[in-house]
């Protein structure tokens, strides 16, 4: 469909897909099940997953490289100009829900749409980059939340000194629930329709974020998932996912444009947690450490 050079983004995503999968079952000692799909349009993945397990309650590494013949609304809501057009869209997308509510919640995506010239037109393939990364803790450690945004400022800084603070900043206004008035997490980076540096430069810069998640992330697992909890701090963390969950259907745009292409429902909702709870009018006790997420979740300069 394009000329652009769609085996190397393919091979970079599904080797990135590999090495986490490896290091999380290494971290957690428990194996991933391995679900290989194809769409009926176009396309197919390989979705690595894990539920009930003492380190991940439910976690998904997944790979997805799909075809269409229209873009869907979703993805070109932003790029009117590109409606009606034939495209393609290839990624990793993850989301890890663990059992101990010391360890957060965390996602990242890295992803390539492209919308292709169509027959007869004057007009030229179009790529676009987009993902990031973020984290959704349940309980504040501040040495986490500043380890986690130092590996985010770093993996970007050969790339030019605005990209993180932009893409920070991107990231904490994206993961916004608007009806709460509050973040997710505590942010990470986040981009989309990236392209302007040109396709090597938006590529690599793609391969760097992607590359950032396992140092990002494995030290605070190696840090907190060891930390004795109970049934209060269980409950409370059931509470916070259901945040999670308000945020993934009301306005997360990869939730969306995968139901709207067609795209494989399992896959797209294994976002979900396993278990979330919603409670009327609930505030926690002043002083203690749920009380003080509120406040650890407000948008700094945590670097």
């Amino acid at each position: 469909m394009s000329k652009l050079p769609v085996s190397d983004v393919r091979n970079y995503l599904t080797g990135l897909q590999t090495r986490i999968v490896q290091a999380l079952e290494e971290a957690g000692g428990e194996a991933f099940r391995t679900d290989e799909w194809q769409r009926a349009e176009g396309g197919g993945g390989v979705s690595r997953l894990i539920e009930g397990g003492q380190f991940l309650e439910r976690g998904g590494v997944l790979f997805s490289h799909v075809k269409g013949s229209q873009l869907p609304p979703s993805a070109s809501a932003h790029r009117p100009e590109l409606a009606g057009r034939p495209w393609e869209a290839m990624g990793v997308s993850m989301v890890l829900h663990p059992r101990n509510p010391y360890v957060p919640t965390t996602h990242m995506n890295v992803r390539m749409f492209m919308a292709a010239a169509r027959p007869g037109q004057d007009e030229e393939d179009i790529f676009w980059f987009g993902g990031g990364l973020d984290l959704t803790p349940y309980y504040p450690y501040e040495e986490d939340a500043r380890h986690f945004h130092q590996v985010c400022r770093d993996a970007l800084a050969p790339h030019g000194a605005d990209y993180y603070p932009k893409y920070k900043r991107w990231c904490d206004e994206y993961f916004f629930l608007k009806h709460r008035q509050e973040t997710r997490g505590i942010g990470g980076v986040f981009f989309d329709d990236l392209n302007e540096p040109g396709f090597d430069a938006s590529f690599a810069l793609l391969r760097s974020v992607g590359d950032a998640f396992l140092p990002a992330y494995m030290p605070i697992v190696e840090r907190r998932n060891a930390l004795p909890y109970g049934d209060a701090q269980r409950e409370f963390q059931a509470y916070r996912r259901g945040r999670y969950v308000e945020f993934n259907l009301v306005f997360d745009r990869g939730t969306l444009f995968g139901l709207q292409s067609g795209g494989r429902t399992e896959s797209i909702l294994l976002s979900m947690p396993p278990v979330a709870h919603w409670r009327y009018d609930w505030q926690p006790q002043p002083g203690t450490p749920e009380a003080e997420l509120a406040a650890f979740l407000t948008p700094r300069d945590w670097v």
